[in-house]
């Protein structure tokens, strides 16, 4: 057979798309697994930081307890002298500073000194230092306090003198503050004093000016003499309103009203004469009369004509009168207002006199006030001084001593408490230590983990089995843990029977890795038989011309191989073998070459690439890893798809991204990638482990 010519222009596929990395995080499990490999590293540091921690603890000098309490006793409650409170919320803390202070450490020294106690020293010439800790149980009014020193009787009489030096540091605080604050509070009621005076002397000199008495009774009597002006003043300005409307109807009827409408206007009007109710009382009878006659007599008539004759006399009788009572109303309006404007003048002056009084009555009032106001201050203040004064003189200390130092005995506390922090420390450090061997550790343990760093980009698992007797685990071996092996390689075998790349499925297949001893001719070989187990037929191709070793695990010649195909020195069909798996052929790399990439840029090269394309149904191809050489590289754009062989708990994550990228670059389609020997006995590898499946039942 001969090879088919070269296509014009070759065509690869485009830039692969990964899936989106999802967040990552710290997987515990890598790091116990971490843990499992290096478990010497914690156990190392945590020996050496005991063994260190105990070497300072033989060394310390002994050290030496004392227990004592104190008591909060019973107080008495007086109606004066209970002028001291204590902050109770932050009381303990409180005490346990002033009881480790400066000042009661120099007190207690005094007053052993006082006694004539011989104070041991340091051998720096300072007395022995003591340390002091005070607790209280809850629900309790009880205070224990414990002394550790280095020397026992020492520790005992410091106790007991910090005991007594605290209560009575105590008591010349109250008597401090006390003193104090009768200071302040005197000069306080020397002030109030001065002031009080002052207020006493301003009011007496008022009362001097100014009769109290008299005031008040003047300012009563001019209030009662204004209500009754005002009342004479409402009763004029009523009288007033009536004449001035009895004028009006005066003026209504000069201007020609009409005669009947008089009486309802005048007759009860007051200032208006009683003759004109006569005379208009004899005008309505004559008309009355006139008008009963007029009935059956003629108007010339001489009973009507004297009739007329008097009305008209009655009507200037009426005009008369009612000139008369228009002027006397006049005159007595005239009267009114007169009387109302020397009413409304008293009211005035009497309301300037009310108000005079009353201003004067208030001034003395606001007086009297202040006077009160600084008496009673003045009081209280002479109350205060009593109390504290009482208070300053009554011992009101509550706290007592309940039991005295107690004998001091040996403590290891501190020795132990230093062998624990060590053995903390130590095995903080070495866990510390493993912790950071485990992030920087950046190699694969799980397709999670690859997940996470590149994205949803796994497409088979192959799990991690024994080797039997140092040959590669094929598929046509059988056991428990080969059953897993192969159930593996069907799956990605499906994968990539049932893969569409761009519409079209891959046939020619690169099978590559970032680092070598990544199992990838393992892979390559057991996908080519699970590959021609079903039916197709495929050629399996090492173009690995350095470190190629497919004809040593299939046991076939390595000459000829594909380098002398491309070399000339061979025809492709002579370098085609077969094994014992039908449909599957292969073609070795042959004798080793250092210029492998550039036979893979030659056009040999891509006439067999394209005749084996059209001879078999797929052609895989294990190539040398990525980052040795650059034959990977070279061929990845020339096949319709890339595998990427990564082994678990061996790749690092920046290798393999190293490798992908240089693959990106040179426009390779990578169809995904491999996990080769993931741990099968992790939770998160869980395929294929069912027994059950494992044998065939004839039933």
């Amino acid at each position: 057979m001969t090879p088919p010519a070269l296509p014009d222009q070759f065509e690869p596929f485009g830039q692969p798309e990964f899936g989106v990395p999802a967040k990552s995080k710290f997987r515990w499990h890598k790091f116990l697994g971490c843990l499992k490999k290096y478990w010497w590293l914690p156990l190392i540091t945590l020996l050496l930081a005991t063994t260190v921690a105990a070497v300072d603890a033989w060394f310390m000098p002994p050290l030496f307890t004392s227990e004592a309490s104190m008591w909060e006793t019973v107080k008495l409650q007086l109606p004066e002298g209970s002028m001291f409170s204590e902050n109770m919320e932050n009381f303990l803390g409180t005490q346990t500073d002033v009881l480790q202070s400066s000042k009661i450490h120099e007190a207690v020294l005094a007053g052993l000194a006082d006694k004539g106690y011989k104070i041991p020293v340091d051998k720096n010439g300072q007395p022995l230092e003591v340390k002091i800790r005070l607790s209280q149980t809850a629900k309790s009014s009880v205070f224990s306090l414990e002394a550790t020193g280095t020397d026992a009787a020492f520790t005992k009489a410091y106790l007991d003198a910090l005991m007594d030096a605290y209560l009575d540091l105590k008591k010349d605080v109250r008597k401090t503050v006390t003193g104090d604050t009768l200071a302040s509070i005197t000069e306080q009621v020397q002030k109030t004093d001065r002031d009080l005076k002052y207020e006493e002397g301003i009011l007496d000199n008022f009362k001097q000016t100014n009769n109290l008495t008299i005031l008040e009774a003047e300012g009563a009597s001019a209030g009662q003499y204004l209500v009754t002006l005002k009342t004479q003043l409402s009763d004029l300005e009523l009288q007033d309103r009536l004449l001035q409307a009895t004028l009006r109807d005066f003026g209504t009827a000069t201007n020609g009203a009409d005669d009947n409408a008089l009486p309802a206007a005048l007759d009860s009007a007051p200032g208006v004469s009683s003759g004109y109710a006569t005379a208009y009382q004899t005008l309505q009878t004559l008309k009355l009369e006139r008008d009963k006659l007029s009935q059956n007599l003629r108007p010339k008539h001489p009973k009507i004509m004297k009739l007329d004759e008097d009305i008209e006399h009655t009507k200037e009788l009426l005009e008369v009168y009612m000139r008369e009572n228009r002027e006397q109303l006049a005159a007595q309006q005239q009267t009114l207002r007169l009387r109302m404007e020397n009413i409304t003048t008293s009211i005035t002056e009497w309301e300037f006199k009310a108000t005079q009084a009353n201003t004067l009555i208030a001034e003395a009032d606001q007086l009297k006030v202040n006077v009160q106001r600084l008496q009673e201050v003045y009081d209280r203040l002479m109350a205060l001084v009593q109390n504290v004064d009482i208070s300053r003189n009554i011992d009101q200390e509550t706290l007592a001593i309940l039991e005295p130092a107690s004998d001091a005995w040996r403590s290891y506390g501190k020795q132990m408490r230093v062998l624990q922090a060590g053995a903390v420390a130590g095995l903080g450090l070495g866990l510390a230590l493993v912790l950071l061997l485990t992030l920087r550790d950046d190699r694969f343990h799980s397709v999670v983990e690859i997940n996470e760093r590149l994205g949803d980009s796994v497409i088979g698992q192959i799990p991690d089995v024994p080797v039997l007797a140092g040959k590669t685990p094929l598929l046509l071996d059988e056991g428990e843990s080969q059953h897993m092996l192969a159930e593996s390689y069907r799956n990605l075998r499906s994968a990539l029977m049932f893969m569409a790349v761009d519409g079209i499925r891959p046939k020619v297949l690169l099978i590559t890795s970032a680092l070598p001893s990544e199992g990838k001719s393992t892979v390559a070989v057991n996908l080519a038989q699970a590959l021609a187990l079903c039916g197709s037929r495929v050629v399996l191709v090492d173009c690995d011309f350095r470190k190629g070793v497919l004809h040593h695990r299939m046991g076939l010649l390595r000459e000829p191989g594909l380098a002398e195909v491309l070399r000339g020195k061979a025809v492709l069909e002579q370098a085609i073998q077969t094994g014992s798996v039908p449909n599957l052929s292969f073609i070795t790399r042959g004798r080793s070459a250092s210029d492998s990439a550039d036979l893979f840029l030659g056009v040999a090269f891509a006439r067999v690439l394209a005749w084996l394309r059209e001879q078999f149904d797929y052609v895989l191809i294990d190539s040398s890893p990525v980052l040795a050489t650059d034959d990977a590289t070279t061929l990845a754009p020339m096949v319709d798809g890339t595998l990427v062989v990564v082994r678990g708990n061996f790749t690092g994550g920046k290798h393999v991204s190293e490798a992908l990228d240089q693959l990106s670059q040179r426009q390779a389609k990578i169809l995904g990638l491999v996990f080769n020997r993931a741990n099968s006995a992790a939770s998160s590898y869980h395929y294929y482990k069912y027994k059950d499946y494992q044998t065939v039942n004839e039933d």
